[in-house]
């Protein structure tokens, strides 16, 4: 089980025949066993899929990866010829893995449509989905008897624009004992690229067709309209001081369903948002693909600047990923996790995602039980669930299995990774998994600062000038590396604007003393910058963790200690 570039099946599948067997037995099993392994045959074993399970649901599912399906089916019908005659097929799943195509014969995952590791186990898709790499699966490593004489690979297939996983491509194959890579893995990373490749020359039509649509729309001065596609906005800049955000998801909400029903839907728009819009859609070659809704003024209503939240400030390359995963990833009604360091925003974007929906939030550092929530969860209220490490035992047993009643309840959870997590709550974070996003920290995207200055500041009083700053005190504040996250810059912001007696900009010498005198540490070179990079990535994947997170690398512990340390100056 890999998701690295070499298979380790070559010289331990028999070892691992055996340690199989004994882990099925309840027998102690053998100290060279991969950890990796050993954990997804517990996991397996915790959800009580059964080792001589016979077979699964018949039949190809084909419940939310239509798009999918329509964009890769004829690429991968193309591809399908080069798996020869041997006994080998190709399978494409969607994100949670399910079976939407297959091609080939041999006594494989084909014969399965639910590929979760909750159905059937530990499998290559189900890890390239959670890894969001290449991954490999041979025999024993597999939980299910039949399966142990069945190598795969599965490689990611994600989204242009947002880089969400949608699925995988998937070659099966009779046992693969060689050194090396499966020899399938050519094929699917190829396929898998050829599927993206069409997504993206997908998008970019549709793009362009909705640009288009969006200039002719907007001819004149102080024109007020949008063209949405519940992917992509275009707002005019008078939209954009008539809209609130609430008010543009609403519009959102209607270009999806236009999307889906293809014809005109009314606008459901927020009592207090002091506008309508007149909807009418775009369409390509037959099909709608998305709307221009031009946006007038009630009567009597005075337009205002609506002030951007901080859920969705920002520019870098880091915090667009992130909010633009979760973005997507909140349109289908499934639960979702919101992972990162405390004060990164988790909360704010929860908030933003969930709209006006009338969602119940809960916080498990103040009521670690969450009876009451948990019911109104089940009776299908949206629930905004706050610091899921401070769940107790009993809260996350109910929430696990609430969860494998009702997989589609919509739950947004906000999880800071710390202590290692006890084995209920790590099966709910595995349950998550595939819907999870991670917000970078505040120090991995300092161009974002000047962004959210302005937005953090209070407002101020009638008559008096906004908070501004100096070239100087800006760059300290984007050098400091805020171990509090926004969190602490809006303390520092507030405390400014609230207790300065000084008019003018901001100057370097009025910042807190950490903030002003920077960080001690020198300059890290780019080599030195892309390992710290790598390290925090593996640290937060392992939820904190040195000793894994020292594993994964491959370094000694004592060299993670000595290497994180000289980060620090």
């Amino acid at each position: 089980m890999t998701t690295t570039e070499h298979s380790p099946a070559g010289t331990s599948i028999t070892p691992l025949r055996r340690a199989r067997e004994r882990f099925l037995s309840g027998r102690p099993l053998p100290e060279d066993v991969p950890e990796e392994v050993v954990a997804s045959w517990r996991r397996a074993r915790f959800f009580g899929v059964p080792h001589d399970l016979q077979k699964g649901t018949a039949g190809p599912l084909r419940p939310t990866g239509a798009a999918l399906l329509g964009t890769a089916r004829p690429v991968l019908e193309r591809i399908a010829p080069a798996l020869g005659n041997g006994r080998c097929v190709l399978l494409l799943t969607d994100e949670r893995p399910r079976v939407l195509w297959s091609a080939g014969s041999a006594a494989g995952p084909e014969q399965w449509a639910d590929l979760s590791e909750r159905t059937v186990g530990p499998n290559s898709a189900a890890l390239a989905l959670r890894s969001r790499r290449r991954a490999e699966v041979h025999g024993p490593e597999h939980f299910l008897d039949r399966w142990q004489d069945v190598s795969a690979v599965s490689v990611p297939v994600t989204a242009p624009e947002t880089g969400q996983a949608l699925g995988t491509v998937t070659v099966v194959s009779p046992l693969w004992s060689g050194a090396g890579p499966h020899p399938g893995a050519a094929l699917a990373e190829a396929a898998a690229a050829a599927v993206e490749a069409e997504l993206l020359a997908g998008a970019r039509r549709t793009e362009r067709v909705l640009l288009d649509a969006y200039l002719r729309s907007a001819q004149g001065r102080g024109v007020a309209v949008a063209v949405l596609d519940g992917r992509n906005r275009l707002v005019s800049a008078a939209a954009e001081r008539m809209l609130s955000p609430q008010a543009l998801d609403a519009l959102e909400r209607t270009a999806i369903a236009v999307r889906q029903k293809g014809v005109p839907v009314d606008p459901d728009l927020p009592a207090e948002a002091g506008c309508t819009a007149r909807i009418t859609p775009v369409r390509h070659e037959g099909a709608a693909v998305g709307v221009v809704a031009v946006v007038e003024p009630l009567d009597g209503a005075v337009a205002s600047p609506p002030r951007r939240s901080v859920a969705l400030i920002g520019s870098s390359v880091p915090w667009r990923h992130a909010t633009g995963q979760a973005v997507a990833l909140a349109r289908v009604p499934e639960p979702l996790l919101l992972t990162g360091e405390r004060g990164t925003g988790k909360t704010a974007l929860a908030r933003e995602l969930l709209g006006e929906r009338s969602a119940r939030v809960a916080d498990a550092a103040q009521d670690s039980e969450l009876g009451p929530a948990l019911a109104e969860l089940a009776a299908g209220r949206p629930l905004l669930l706050r610091h899921a490490e401070r769940l107790a035992q009993s809260g996350v047993a109910a929430l696990n299995s609430l969860l494998d009643r009702h997989p589609d309840a919509r739950l947004l959870m906000t999880y800071t990774p710390g202590a290692p997590a006890g084995p209920c709550l790590q099966r709910l974070l595995d349950t998550l998994a595939a819907r999870s996003v991670t917000l970078p920290a505040l120090r991995e995207r300092p161009e974002d600062i000047r962004d959210l200055l302005p937005v953090l500041a209070p407002r101020p009083a009638p008559g008096q000038p906004p908070l501004t700053w100096t070239l100087d005190a800006l760059r300290a504040l984007e050098r400091y590396p805020w171990p509090g996250n926004v969190t602490e810059l809006a303390h520092v912001v507030r405390a400014l604007a609230e207790d300065r007696r000084a008019s003018g900009p901001v100057h370097r010498a009025e910042l807190p003393d950490p903030v002003r005198e920077g960080p001690a540490a020198r300059p890290l070179s780019p080599m030195e910058h892309a390992e710290r990079t790598t390290i925090l990535e593996a640290l937060r994947r392992h939820g904190g963790n040195k000793a894994r997170t020292a594993a994964a690398l491959g370094i000694g512990r004592a060299t993670l200690y000595r290497k994180l340390r000289g980060y620090r100056g």
